[in-house]
């Protein structure tokens, strides 16, 4: 069997090298149409034309291929562009939530994308004229005012239609038009990465574009009609999703991805002006991300890695149950800024236990018919469920029937009660005994804070939960001991909170909450247990705390109101922190956990910056802390400009990267704190940290962006 996966491994090796030769320029753009023969909808390949006439590779794809293929496609691709021919039912829920940039040339999915207010769709026009309205944006093409964009209100088609659009307040309008009904439509529009849609899409996702999406204001009637105007908004929008790509892209194995075989080929597409890559391989993050000598598999030509055969890295094979981390370096010795750092991509071999429980492990609130789903283990033939209320019951079970489905139905469960559970998978050859997953139905104590199993966590939470709908009071078990907590406290219905004090650096803990009603005769409740681990750190900001609650809420804790930016003096302070709306902190684009901070800059009055005054950790020399850690991104179409971190609002430490801003993968920023005590910072006392852009001592002029920080932290030796 190994000789025949070996024989087949060097097969794609000759096949791969032989197609390296011939890899196209540009970049790959999927092209969704209604009829790829061009035999019903012949305009769609003028625009296929004017996008090949930019040097980059268009494939049609069919709008009626299955969701998968689409979803495939459309993730492999750099842009997605979907004409007005394709049939808005056919695609609109199908790609919403890929990660790749996507014009939507079809405005009748303008809605179910989430893309527009209203129903969408197209009119006729009443004059060739669109009216520019952001005439300094990209997207403009250099263009202002009323402009035409047709060569005549009629093609071979009929009467030309632009779309219907009603833009949200997190889209850039780049044109309006006015049609036939006599109305003023939004027709040319952008959501950037991470923008609040106008709505949540119909297919579930969230209200945040997932990538760019550009909304394409014209109709397949008026493909043949388009002047040179249309063409240069056209290529605007293909070049301000492109633009020049330095980073290493398109991982396969997709990042994140559950991949099920013991070898792999690794590939990926190159930068746009690599030579040549520097690829590290290995099993852990860590290294990987900091280029450790053991991960590093060479320096080639070739944009693919063969992994897991004799002869390659890990010869032995690839293990179950393992996550393997890669990263590709971009490199070209005639190029000063090379090389190019790659982002570090992951793909987790399955286990042979089961896995990706359904209700998850420790889900609470679980409705009282749920089925019990699992994903089975690597290579798994049969399944043996162990079910029951007691944890050592179903730990020590080991006489059950083997099933080949992978759902199991409890029957009726009871309210506000945890249940526990075990799949062992037997794979022809032997059994491997599953983990033991636990979940609470509806009714009972809720919405742990710190959240089950979070790690990382602060050495001074307070611990909050909901309580159940039938208690009046609770009991807190607290300690380092699963096996024996601590009654901490009691508390009646309304006081659902305890503070923990000063706890251990690194330490897991562990707690639960008992419920009781006297009232009730299935009182006392006794609750899941619930852990953490704190952080061997010390988090200066993890963001998570932030919320969109009224200020008027005594929990209220609204971004911008505790980082403060330029917004009430912009004439010398140029940033703006968190959105115009709610969420306002920044939930699709984050390092760690659920929330960052967004900083759009404007230098064009010298600096940006936002400050933080510290109300705890002031001392930054507990534990013999040395550096300040902070996470941040930014986006290609940046300005370059500085970026600054000060402490006490006068010690300044530069980032060493004159194009920090432009990067698009999260990037770890190491502070020695000796720079700052250097400048005469007490470290035991620290009153601010603040982020900028820009010059802070000697303001100058500059461009503006989007930046994204995460994760501040203290770290010691």
């Amino acid at each position: 069997m190994l000789e025949k996966q070996f024989v087949r491994a060097l097969l794609c090796l000759m096949v791969l090298v032989g197609c390296s030769a011939t890899i196209a320029m540009g970049d790959n753009i999927l092209f969704i149409v209604n009829d790829p023969t061009e035999g019903s909808f012949q305009n769609d390949a003028v625009i296929k034309d004017i996008l090949e006439s930019l040097g980059h590779t268009v494939t049609y794809f069919d709008d009626d291929e299955d969701e998968a293929a689409t979803e495939i496609a459309a993730a492999a691709a750099d842009l997605v562009w979907i004409s007005e021919s394709v049939g808005s039912g056919a695609i609109r829920e199908e790609i919403t939530e890929i990660e790749t940039p996507m014009i939507v040339g079809e405005p009748y999915a303008w809605d179910e994308m989430g893309m527009t207010r209203g129903g969408g769709g197209t009119s006729a026009v009443a004059t060739t004229d669109i009216t520019i309205v952001s005439p300094g944006h990209p997207l403009a093409a250099g263009l202002s005012g009323t402009v035409s964009v047709l060569t005549d209100i009629t093609g071979a088609e009929g009467t030309a239609e632009f779309g219907m659009g009603d833009a949200g307040d997190g889209a850039t309008v780049i044109a309006t038009v006015t049609l036939a009904d006599g109305l003023t439509y939004d027709c040319l529009i952008i959501y950037e990465k991470g923008a609040a849609l106008a709505v949540a899409p119909t297919d579930g996702s969230g209200p945040i574009a997932a990538d760019i999406r550009i909304g394409m204001f014209f109709h397949y009637y008026a493909h043949d009609v388009l002047n040179d105007n249309a063409v240069a908004l056209i290529e605007a929008a293909v070049k301000y999703v492109l633009g020049v790509k330095t980073q290493a892209r398109s991982p396969e194995p997709r990042d994140g991805a559950f991949y099920s075989d013991v070898w792999a080929t690794l590939g990926w597409k190159p930068g746009d002006l690599a030579v040549s890559h520097d690829v590290y391989f290995g099993d852990n993050f860590d290294d990987v991300n900091a280029g450790a000598e053991s991960t590093f598999r060479g320096n080639q030509a070739e944009t693919f890695l063969i992994v897991g055969f004799p002869g390659f890295a890990f010869s032995d094979g690839l293990v179950p149950g393992t996550t393997y981390y890669w990263r590709v370096d971009e490199i070209n010795t005639d190029e000063p800024n090379s090389p190019w750092i790659g982002p570090v991509w992951s793909f987790t071999i399955p286990p042979k236990t089961a896995y990706s429980s359904d209700p998850a492990d420790g889900a609470l609130s679980v409705a009282t018919d749920a089925d019990l789903n699992w994903t089975g283990g690597f290579g798994s033939k049969l399944h043996t469920v162990y079910f029951g209320d007691n944890f050592d019951d179903v730990n020590n079970a080991a006489v059950g029937m083997p099933v080949g489905n992978i759902t199991y139905d409890p029957g009726t469960l009871e309210l506000a009660k945890t249940y526990y559970w075990r799949i062992d998978e037997f794979d022809a050859i032997e059994t491997h005994k599953g983990a033991v997953w636990s979940f609470t139905t509806e009714g009972g104590v809720a919405n742990p804070d710190p959240a089950n199993r979070a790690v990382d966590v602060t050495q001074t939470p307070v611990l909050t939960w909901s309580p159940g709908v039938y208690a009046a009071s609770h009991e807190v078990y607290f300690g380092a001991d699963a096996a024996s907590l601590e009654l901490k406290g009691s508390g009646n219905l309304g006081s659902e909170s305890y503070d923990s004090g000063q706890l251990e650096w690194d330490t897991a803990y562990y707690w639960r909450i008992d419920e009781a009603n006297s009232t009730n005769s299935d009182s006392p409740w006794t609750g899941p247990l619930w852990s953490f681990t704190t952080a061997n750190f010390l988090i200066v900001d993890d963001f998570e705390s932030y919320n969109d609650l009224d200020p008027a809420d005594p929990a209220s804790n609204r971004i911008f109101l505790v980082w403060l930016d330029g917004f009430d003096n912009p004439a010398t302070n140029g940033s703006v922190v968190g959105y115009a709306n709610a969420p306002f902190a920044e939930q699709a684009i984050v390092h760690n956990g659920s929330q960052s901070i967004p900083m759009a800059y404007d230098n064009a009055v010298g600096k940006s910056e936002a400050t933080l005054t510290l109300t705890s950790n002031r001392n930054w020399t507990v534990k013999g802390v040395n550096t300040l850690t902070i996470w941040f991104r930014g986006e290609a179409a940046n300005a370059a400009d500085n970026l600054y971190v000060a402490i006490n609002g006068s010690a300044v430490v530069n980032n060493d990267n004159p194009d920090a801003a432009q990067r698009t993968a999260w990037t770890r920023w190491n502070i020695d704190l000796q720079a700052f005590a250097d400048q005469g910072v007490n470290l035991a006392n620290v009153t601010s940290i603040t982020l900028g852009l820009g010059n802070k001592n000697n303001p100058v002029a500059g461009g503006s962006g989007m930046m994204y920080f995460d994760d501040i932290r203290l770290y010691a030796p």
